[in-house]
């Protein structure tokens, strides 16, 4: 007989593993799919460390899931006995004098700030002359920048929350499936058809949070709604750790007045004398199945010359470590939280990679409300689809 559920969900990243853990803790029978092994570094949910903060530049509407990520992290870490979540401090910096964009917001730090004062999250706004008296590892400050620190922020250990969670899940009854490939999901009428590579599954509903593999499988007008890029990681040598000793944040730096100006960080995990840095870049596109995923030493030469020489104490130009991760964005950089169009027991989820991890547990929460009680505590109408029309 061809197994039925009340849920499937098709990838097992940082959404689906959440969204998976929280149906199943309702009590849903839920299975889990994934071509790979999760968690795993071929698309989106690896690299060590996320930043995670409440006061988000990007908008008002994300406070919510970002608040119940914090609470789940610790309520996770405390059922699975893992390390999860980091309390570092968040720094949030550009220029002092006119406005600089990121993730394509106007004056992001701003904008930062604004969340957190609606948002009731604790904060401070300070200058650059704090920030070299506070944070030692920020080199060339000239004082006058304007920042927004968030000290309950920090980073999250990516491939230890999406473990935690299929963990807990399985404990909870839910069925995991990896190595399977989910060729076609079809709507017939009050039960959705998945067509895989280990045999046919039946379901109420499905979730499909494939990231860079959805559009493949989801088609339009989804085709045109989400473009995958290729983004790197870098983790350069550090010659002398003292300026991490103290207080060391993560940090989004905009040096100057463009989307291009800028790269993101984290200080040393202990015992490890390497930072990790990043940008992100969105004018080329990618796919799943084509992604170059090695880094040519070019490339980590480049992003060492053209923003962390002479701005991190320490930092040498020699690269421990690089790697790809992949993004998939909307074209306001925004997530999609929204049914199929076209067939209204598929949810599709792309919580666009570049500021999705640390809402992945709040949005996951709130998606297990939405199917299992009709409604969710967090407004998803924000993220609707009608948003593009």
């Amino acid at each position: 007989m061809t197994a039925r559920y009340d849920v499937a969900l098709v990838g097992l990243g940082a959404m689906g593993s959440a969204t998976l853990y929280q149906l199943a803790k309702r009590g849903a029978k839920v299975i889990g799919l994934d071509r790979y092994e999760p968690p795993h570094d071929l698309g989106s949910s690896h690299g060590e460390s996320r930043i995670t903060r409440v006061g988000v530049g990007e908008g008002r509407s994300y406070v919510p899931f970002a608040q119940a990520s914090q609470r789940i992290w610790r309520e996770l870490e405390a059922v699975s006995g893992s390390t999860l979540f980091q309390q570092c401090g968040a720094l949030v910096m550009g220029p002092g004098d006119g406005e600089t964009t990121h993730h394509g917001m106007p004056d992001f730090t701003a904008r930062s700030i604004a969340s957190a004062e609606a948002g009731g999250v604790p904060h401070e706004v300070i200058d650059g002359a704090e920030v070299t008296r506070r944070f030692p590892m920020f080199l060339g400050l000239s004082g006058s920048e304007k920042a927004y620190y968030e000290p309950g922020g920090g980073f999250l250990m990516p491939e230890a929350c999406i473990a935690a969670q299929l963990g807990q899940a399985g404990a909870l009854g839910a069925t995991i499936r990896t190595g399977v490939v989910v060729d076609e999901v079809k709507q017939d009428g009050s039960v959705v058809r998945l067509t895989t590579s280990d045999g046919i599954i039946l379901a109420d509903r499905v979730v499909v949070s494939a990231g860079a593999w959805s559009v493949p499988l989801i088609g339009p007008p989804f085709d045109r709604l989400l473009s995958v890029s290729r983004q790197l990681l870098h983790w350069f040598a550090l010659d002398d750790t003292s300026a991490y000793r103290r207080s060391s944040p993560v940090y989004i730096w905009m040096y100057g007045k463009t989307d291009a100006e800028y790269f993101y960080g984290f200080p040393p995990l202990a015992g490890d004398p390497r930072v990790k840095v990043a940008k992100e870049q969105y004018e080329t596109n990618t796919t799943a199945t084509s992604v170059d995923r090695r880094v040519d030493p070019s490339e980590s030469a480049r992003m060492y010359r053209a923003n962390i020489a002479g701005r991190l104490a320490g930092a040498t130009s020699q690269v421990a470590k690089a790697a790809v991760c992949l993004y998939t964005v909307t074209p306001d950089r925004g997530f999609i939280i929204d049914r199929h169009p076209e067939q209204d027991r598929i949810t599709v989820v792309s919580a666009c990679s570049g500021h999705g991890f640390k809402h992945s547990a709040g949005l996951g929460e709130a998606l297990a409300e939405t199917l299992s009680e009709g409604r969710s505590r967090i407004d998803l109408r924000p993220f609707a689809l009608d948003r593009f029309a």
